[in-house]
């Protein structure tokens, strides 16, 4: 009883650190002879803390290959493994290279808290380092006319296979070139670098060659999607040129800007203003034309100049006392007619 409490104990001290804490990818696959570069992820709290990066299944049983406080832990031998922290991203990096078959295997990438009470913080990643073939892309897009580029790797015991490539479908006209070699033509390009990388070009793309193709290496293969795209048409607009003259002579349109709409404005509010203006000085001048000028000043009191001897007719017609008219005022006004009009007042 005893026996089975300290274990539940132990259990529940690394409940936090399976739980949370630090975030890694947990299976990789790598070709033999590659690298492969892991990201860890703490929490913030971690940010001060030690990282590390060891191969096992647990803590207590973990090969230590790369500390971030002792940079010389990297497998000093041969340099195969390395570890950076980058405290503004919250992430450490371990990167292995040179990938054996012995490398397969479970890492752990953890959090150092160094207390008796608390579990360090890890994560768990399987890493398994395969031999044969991969692609850096399983489907390539090119344009008609122009080129496109397959990347096929392969691992080190392949390293001096002869290297083959074929359209799927049309066995019989591969591409066959033994290690280290290149070929050349009109339409593709291929190159082995013998280290990992078996190059293709396809040049001068055209509609047909889009379709499944394979490279290989010994007995591995890998299959590759090509796709071609229609080369897009130049769309040119087709004009006449008018004859010169005048009435077809083109302006080309100003592009309206705010600074020429406020002008065009202001241009019209300045033409209203001045029309206005005219107008009140005109009707001003009238009126003080008016009342200067003795003829309208006669008009103005209630007679038209050709009306004078029906006045004095109208006059006529109410007879008035000698004492009345000795009141009466008589007013004689000249006109260019030298008729004489008469008014009573």
């Amino acid at each position: 009883m005893p026996k089975l409490y300290i274990r539940a104990l132990s259990l529940v001290i690394w409940i936090p650190a399976i739980l949370c804490g630090v975030i890694t990818e947990g299976e990789y696959s790598v070709l033999e002879g590659q690298s492969v570069v892991l990201p860890c992820h703490y929490e913030p709290q971690y940010e001060h803390y030690v990282k590390y990066w060891c191969r096992g299944t647990t803590r207590d049983f973990c090969s230590i290959l790369a500390r971030t406080d002792d940079l010389r832990a990297s497998n000093s031998a041969n340099n195969r493994v390395s570890i950076s922290d980058d405290m503004a991203q919250l992430v450490f990096t371990v990167t292995m290279k040179n990938l054996q078959k012995g490398d397969t295997g479970w890492y752990i990438c953890g959090v150092e808290i160094g207390s008796i009470w608390r579990a360090d913080v890890v994560s768990f990643s399987n890493i398994r380092v395969i031999d044969g073939m991969s692609v850096v892309n399983t489907q390539v897009t090119g344009e008609e006319g122009r080129s496109v580029t397959v990347e096929c790797l392969y691992s080190d015991r392949y390293r001096e296979s002869r290297k083959k490539w074929c359209r799927s479908g049309d066995w019989s006209h591969c591409l066959l070139t033994d290690a280290g070699e290149s070929y050349e033509d009109a339409s593709v390009a291929i190159s082995d670098d013998r280290i990992r990388t078996y190059t293709v070009t396809l040049k001068k793309l055209q509609l047909r060659d889009t379709g499944w193709y394979t490279c290989s290496a010994g007995k591995h293969k890998m299959s590759v999607q090509v796709l071609v795209t229609p080369r897009p048409k130049d769309t040119l607009s087709v004009t006449s040129t008018p004859a010169p003259s005048q009435c077809n002579a083109y302006v080309p349109a100003k592009p309206i800007s705010k600074e020429s709409t406020h002008s065009h404005h202001l241009e019209s509010w300045l033409v209203c203003s001045a029309i206005v203006l005219l107008l009140g000085v005109a009707i001003f001048g009238r009126k003080l034309w008016k009342v200067h000028n003795p003829k309208y000043q006669f008009i103005e009191q209630g007679s038209a100049p050709g009306q004078g001897k029906d006045n004095i007719s109208k006059l006529n017609k109410y007879p008035r006392d000698v004492s009345d008219q000795q009141d009466t005022t008589v007013v004689f006004l000249n006109r260019d007619d030298n008729r004489d009009n008469a008014f009573l007042y």
